[in-house]
Order: C-alpha cells, then structure tokens, then sequence
C-alpha cells in the first residue's frame, strides 16, 4: 500500500466507511452523518455524501507544530470562571492556530478527497465544513453550536482554511467553558472536520425538526422549524420561523396528522454569496413569501417520517428510546430533500417523569411583551441588556438576558441568568436549545424587547400560561407545585379534564388522566381562528373595513373558509393527539348571540337578543337556514382530524339540544356531512344541561351514545336562576336538592338504558362533597379543571374504598 493512501487512510474517512461507533475517531456529528448515509439512505432518506478527519489528524496537526505543548501551557494560567481571563487566553489560542499551517500530510489527503468528491460536477464542489468534536452528541450532552461551521466552501484555499477555522473553534469561550461545566479535560477533547456536499436550500428553504417536543417532552409528535435559505438562520435564531407539529402514532399507520401550522415572519434568508468576499450573505425576504409557508404539507410529512425512521434507528441501535435533534435542508435546483445531521436530543428526553412541576402567578400585573414561551417556569430579575460580546463581562448573576439574538459565545453568561428574553428566534434556536438546558424560562421572538425593556429595570418572565410566554412589569408573587405521580393508582371512576385551548393540552397530558371529557370548540374559534364562520363564507360582502381585518386574519388564504376548516381541525387535532388514545369529547361550538358578535365579523350576522342565554345557541343553530352552511365547516373540520388525521378518539358531543327532534336533525346535518352516528367507531353525546333532557332522558339514550351533565345550566335552569346575575348569585348552588335529585335520575335512566354519563360541569372541581355525590350515584365519569384532577383523584379513590368496606 502506498504512503499516499496509508496517510488517507489515516487521516479522511469517508461516510461510506464509518458509523455510530466511529465517534472517537471522527465525533458524533460526522459518525452520526456516516450511520445515516450507510444505514438509512439505501432505505430513502437522503443525505449528502462527504468525508471527515480523524481526530489523529487533529492531534498530528498539534503536535507537528508544537501547538500542543502551548495551549496547554496556556491554558494553565486560564481562571475558566473568569469572562475576561476565559476571552484573553481563548483569543490567543485560536491566533495561533489560525497562524499555523497545517501539516502536508493532512492538507493533501484532505485536497485529494476534495478532488474526489467534486467528481463528475465539472467543477469543484461547494461544500459544507462541520466541526465534530470527539466529546459530542453524547446522551447527556448535545455540545449543539460549540464549534464552527462554514457553508459555501468552494476550492481548495478556502477548504483548507476553513478546516484550520474549525480546529480554532474547539477553543472558542462557549465551548471551553461548556466542556469545563461537563467535566471534559480542555486538551481531551479532539476535533474532526466533515466535509459535505451543500444542499442548494439557499434556493428554496432549511430547518431543524426534533423527535419530540421541545417545551413539554412530549414523544409523539415531530416539531418541524422552516425558514428560507441556508439552515444557520434558524439554528442561530436570526429568522422567527414557521413551526409545524405532526403526530407520530397515526403517521405511522399512514395518515397525514399536520396537527399546527404556525406561519414565522422569515424576514431574512442566508443565500451565497457567489460575487462577493464572503460565502454567504443575509438578503431580506419579499412581503409575499413572508406570508407564505416554507413548506407544503408533503415536505413536513415526508420530514417527519424521516425523523420518525431516524428516531428508530437509533433506539434500536441503543436499545431505548432515542429522541433525535435534526437539520435538514430542500434542494431548490431538484425539490429533494436531505438531511444533514443528526444528534440525540439531551433536555427532554432525560427529564423525569415520576413527579410534574407547575408554576402559577399569584399576582396579577402589566404586561409588557409576549413571545414564544421555552420552558414552563417563572423567574424574575433585572434586564441586563446584552448587543454585542463586550457587554457579557458586565452580567451579574442573576440577571434576566435580554437581546436581539444569542450568541453561542455567550454560553458562560447564559447560566448565570435567571432568565433569557430575544427579538428574534424559534423554538429550535440557540436561545431556546441552551435555556432548555440549563433550565431556564427563555420568551423567544418578541421582536421588540430590546426596545420596549430598560437596563435595570425589575421583570417577571412566566412561561407558565401555555405556548406564549409574557414578560410582566414588576416582581410578581408565583408559587411552584410539586406533584408525586408515583404510585397514584386509578379509579373506577374515569377521572378526565376539561381542556381550554390547545396551547395548554400537551403539558397537560402529564397529568394522570383518563381522557378528556369537555374540549369546548368555542375556546378554540376564539383563540385559534377568531374570525365568525359567515364572515368567511360572505367575504366578498363585507363592507370595507371588515374586509380588510379578515383578510389581514387570514393573510395567505384565498379560500376562505378553509381556513376556518384548517384552523379549527388543527385546534381539535393538538388536543385529541395530546391524549390519544384515550377519549376527547369534543362539544360543537355554543357560543351565544352575543358572543358570535364579538369574533372579527360577527355583528353583520347576529341577531339581537333579549335573553342570549336561552335564544340561538347549540343545537338550534347547526340545522337553521342562516347558520347550517357554517355548521358544515365544524363536520368538515371534525372529519377531517378523524379521517385525514386518523384520530379516532375524538367523540362528539351536541350542547344545549332541547328536544329529542332536535337532536335528530343535528344528527341529520351531521351525515350530511359524513360524520354518522357508529360509521368508524363514531360515538355522538349530548349534553344533559336542559330539564327536558333528563325527564326524556330515556327518548334522548335512544339516539344518543352518552349524556355530559352541565352542572352550570342545568342548575340555571332547575332552580331558574340567571347564572350571570349577581343579585341572585346567592341561589345559584349545584349541591341544592333539587339540582341533586334532577342529576341522580339522570345518571339511573343512563344506567337503566346502557349509555354512558359523565359530568363536566364546574361543581365537581369546586366542591369534592358534590364529587362524592356523583361517585355514589354511579356516574362512569368526572371532567374537571386540570388544577382539581389530582386532589379529586386521590378523593375518589378514598370514597371508592369506602364503598367497598359498605358493601
């Protein structure tokens, strides 16, 4: 063998020749990068060829030049807790490797690979140079954006000078003070360089996409992040993206489960900079295509079963569950897509799961700015403006961040923060990566916050209320809740939640539960689309002004109405695959006259009245000739997350029907519309709020699957008390006897006739002697607000056992 192709052999490897056991010698990225390439690509998944150093290229570079024997001479006078000790002496060593060629051996075997992969192009290949350090990608630890990476390489100067660029990095101040933190020795630790053929995403558009969701650790979904351009925008956080959520378990057997779409502004995109001194550059994004998403729904389908086969791989490979963290890039020029790297994902994955923590505010307060909650803490403290690295060696422990971005170099300050708040950013960005990390609330992509925030000045960041952080005014009073979920066994009784908005529904799928007993579609149309139906459906004759906030709200919809399909099924979907596939009693919209008035639109289409309370609500609206074609946009929704989705376990339920006719029609509109009665496993309930429906209970069991007792109106309506009256507040009380005695008939005729019954009202969270009622009655079911699932849980239990010591 000759001494040209020993040293290759030494020194490059290519994709083709390593794997997942390989990191010793090339680092996690480029032997995650050969595992995919020799494992997944025969099976589909495309990624772009390349080769890698060794880490005994790096070290002979170190040593040929002696530059061993000085970094850690070096390195011996650095204090690594120190900002301005840790700058200086990084500073001076990246200068000395930036000043020292590398050894012939290693810039020939990596030319003449170079030269083999641009083969067959006509020319030299524009690559990608990744830094891959030995100590990386590891289970416990990402060590994600510590070293360099430069995009557009084209020839062999600028390879060689890049890769001597990615050796500098290994000592950069985050990735020192980051292997400091973990316990890594700072000259154990070798670097390999990939060299990857570009995926021409500067053409149409790249990302990143996890296994598993990011705030919550969540497993079945796969949260996609996509900008424009090169990938770096939405890794470094540079770009606000768009955001899609797709559920494994139903991908899986073949559905297309796009549970959200969340459209990003993408205000820039990184593209080459073919005419210019550098490899790339950041160009502004039309208003058009800002307005538009990224991607198309084969795109995020096709990425997340990737990430689904990739998360696979590597659980079999490891033999547990293996979370994956992956970038990924479309061809503009061929429309393919690629992947470009992979690693396991190191917050969520290791957090657990045998207790839940929970922050709540106990003060209210002014808020100043919102933004993508990361995380789901409280924390406190003052601003610490931050715009460039100079500024880092003023932070004070405890401190909130607050810039346009974070810089990886930042990292040492970072953990000393009690809490991170960016202009700019997604969920993937290296804001959000590291406060996952290190624990800390971080409200990403305010946009404003460097503006709108004053050095000094005192602020509380929640990221306790859902999928959007805000930033308060003030130190605000919170408290934080422990929950053991040990050994809490289950009831008899089907203890389920009443679920609000859709924001909330993953996190609080942690919580021990038996499914959902009341997902109220009103929440969701306010929140979610926000637009009333008929505005949708008679856009063209709105009058002006109406028409310009509807178009504005459904900015990239020509279609109209679909987009109140498309947001409203999204809505119903994040819910329903947050507890998949336990039951989710979905009720069809009961807004009031009144309160159809006030979504964007709603007062050409309203009437007015007198009582909204007992007028036009629920069921007398779905099958009524002014309202029954916005009534097929809920049924085209609701198919659509049950057949296109595959969630079948979303039930219906058909709120304040008042006679057994009634329900027929609503049933009638319902088959119109292709949801029928018993068709694929489709259960129909009707809420039980009306007197009518319990003295015909027996006539509604007959077309009905079940009965949800609504404790609110059907004690309004027993006792004959406006529930919104003050004056008579005192009368209003779900535990009179007569309320009482109306419910314990009920629940008899449901048992008598073999239907289901459960409660979702607000008594059993209010009063636990009313749960207790309802256990000894019988009832199969309790819904209940998510504060009182466990107390009322553990209640439960307490009355069953005593039930069974009576018997």
């Amino acid at each position: 063998m000759s001494t040209a192709v020993v040293s290759a052999t030494k020194y490059i490897r290519w994709f083709s020749d390593i794997g997942i056991n390989d990191i010793p010698s090339v680092g996690g990225k480029n032997a995650s990068l050969g595992e995919m390439y020799q494992q997944l690509a025969p099976r589909g998944i495309r990624v772009p060829n390349g080769f890698a150093t060794t880490a005994d290229a790096y070290r002979l570079f170190l040593s040929e030049s002696g530059l061993d024997e000085k970094i850690e001479q070096l390195l011996s006078g650095m204090n690594i807790g120190d900002v301005g000790s840790l700058q200086h002496h990084g500073l001076m060593i990246r200068h000395m490797i930036l000043e020292t060629p590398l050894p012939d051996a290693l810039s020939h075997a990596i030319v003449e690979a170079y030269h083999q992969l641009s083969r067959g192009g006509g020319e030299l290949a524009d690559v990608a140079v990744r830094s891959s350090a030995t100590a990386e990608d590891l289970p416990d630890a990402s060590f994600a954006g510590q070293q360099e990476t430069y995009l557009n390489v084209r020839g062999q100067a600028s390879l060689l000078d890049a890769c001597r660029r990615c050796f500098a990095s290994l000592f950069t101040d985050r990735a020192m003070s980051y292997r400091a933190k973990r316990g890594y020795g700072q000259m154990q630790v070798a670097l390999s360089i990939g060299i990857q053929q570009m995926v021409r995403s500067d053409l149409s558009a790249a990302g990143v996409m996890f296994s598993i969701d990011t705030e919550t650790g969540f497993r079945d979904t796969v949260l996609i992040n996509a900008a424009y351009g090169l990938g770096e925008t939405v890794v470094q956080g540079s770009v606000n993206p768009d955001e899609y959520y797709v559920f494994k378990p139903t991908l899986r057997e073949g559905f297309r489960p796009i549970l959200k779409r969340t459209l990003g502004t993408k205000a820039v995109k990184l593209v080459y900079d073919d005419g210019g001194s550098k490899m790339t550059k950041s160009v502004p994004v039309s208003q058009t295509d800002q307005q538009r998403f990224a991607l198309k729904d084969d795109d995020i389908l096709q990425l997340a079963r990737w990430a689904c086969d990739i998360e696979d791989h590597y659980s079999q490979l490891t033999g547990e569950s293996r979370p994956m963290d992956i970038e990924w890039a479309k061809d503009g020029r061929t429309g393919e897509l690629f992947i470009v790297q992979a690693r396991p994902e190191t917050v969520q994955s290791h957090r657990l799961t045998n207790s839940l923590e929970r922050f709540h505010l106990t003060q209210s307060g002014t808020k100043i700015l919102s933004g993508r909650a990361v995380g789901s803490k409280i924390a406190q403290g003052r601003v610490r403006l931050i715009r460039d690295v100079t500024q880092l060696s003023d932070f004070c422990d405890g401190e909130v961040l607050v810039a346009d971005i974070t810089d990886p170099d930042w990292e040492p300050v970072m953990k000393r923060a009690s809490a991170i708040i960016t202009n700019r950013g997604g969920r993937t960005c290296h804001a959000a990566i590291i406060s996952r990390e290190l624990g800390l609330p971080a409200i990403i992509g305010t946009s404003r916050a460097t503006q709108m925030l004053s050095p000094g000045q005192m602020v509380t960041v929640s990221c306790a209320e859902g999928e959007t952080g805000f930033v308060y005014d003030g130190a605000l009073s919170f408290n934080v809740e422990t929950i053991d979920l040990g050994a809490l066994s289950r009831p008899k009784t089907k203890i389920m939640m009443n679920v609000a908005t859709p924001d909330e529904a993953l996190a609080l799928s942690f919580i021990p539960n038996d499914g959902v007993g009341l997902a109220r579609e009103e929440f969701i149309i306010t929140n979610y689309v926000k637009v009333h139906p008929k505005a949708l459906l008679e856009f063209d004759s709105l009058d002006d002004a109406t028409w310009a906030a509807v178009e504005e709200a459904t900015r990239g919809y020509d279609d109209k109405p679909e987009y109140f399909v498309d947001r409203l099924s999204e809505g119903i979907a994040m819910i329903a695959a947050a507890f998949y596939p336990k039951d989710v009693i979905v009720r069809l919209s009961d807004f009031k006259t009144n309160e159809y008035a006030n979504l964007l639109g709603g007062k050409d289409f309203e009437p007015k009245e007198e009582n909204p309370m007992l007028g036009f609500r629920g069921a007398s609206r779905y099958y009524h000739p002014s309202y029954r074609e916005a009534f097929a946009l809920e049924c085209r929704a609701m198919k659509r997350v049950r057949d296109e989705m595959g969630l079948k376990n979303v039930k219906v339920m058909i709120p304040f029907c008042r006679t057994v006719e009634e329900g027929r029609k609503v049933q009638e509109e319902m088959t119109q519309h292709g949801l029928i009665r018993g068709v694929d496993g489709l259960e129909i309930y009707v809420m039980c709020e009306i007197p009518s429906n319990v003295i015909l209970a027996d006539q509604f069991a007959e077309i009905f699957d079940g009965f949800s007792i609504g404790s609110n109106d059907l004690t309004q309506l027993t006792l004959g008390v406006d529930r919104e009256s003050e004056i008579v507040a005192h009368v209003f009380d779900e535990r009179n006897e007569a309320v009482k005695r109306t419910i314990a008939a009920v629940i008899q005729v449901a048992k008598e006739k073999g239907v289901k019954i459960g409660i979702c009202g607000q008594a059993p969270s209010d009063y636990p002697e009313f749960a207790e009622f309802l256990v000894r009655q019988g009832i199969d079911s309790i819904s209940l607000t998510p504060d009182a699932v466990l107390p009322t849980t553990i209640h439960v239990l307490e009355i069953e056992k005593e039930l069974r010591r009576e018997q």
